[in-house]
């Protein structure tokens, strides 16, 4: 059984910057393509970025491009998203996903519990 624990959430002001974490209960070069999604209340969970499982091809979606990066160690089994100059709209639920091929939430198999990020108006 797969396990993905995310960490690294909390409350930032406009403009400053959050690191999440999604440690894997198995080494993440198995877990091919991996991903971050989040949902913010009463909305629809949504695509943020996904990493391929060697690295070297990311995809992100567009209101994140620029201020987001998506980044994998897989000898520690853990993948990172590192968040600049955040905004009130990136308030959400962010949830680490893996074993996906797409953009598509219900493309992945395995998926953390979230983590809160708040970034107050």
């Amino acid at each position: 059984q797969v396990q993905l624990v995310e960490s690294g959430g909390g409350s930032v002001q406009a403009g400053g910057s959050l690191r999440l974490s999604c440690a894997a209960s198995v080494r993440t070069g198995t877990l091919y393509t991996m991903a971050w999604f989040r949902q913010a209340p009463g909305k629809e969970r949504e695509f943020v970025a996904a990493i391929n499982w060697n690295g070297l091809n990311t995809d992100y979606t567009d209101s994140v491009k620029g201020r987001f990066t998506i980044s994998r160690e897989n000898p520690k089994k853990t993948m990172y998203l590192q968040m600049n100059s955040l905004k009130p709209e990136d308030t959400a639920v962010y949830y680490c996903a893996a074993a996906g091929t797409s953009q598509n939430p219900n493309d992945y198999l395995y998926w953390g519990q979230g983590t809160q990020v708040i970034v107050p108006s």
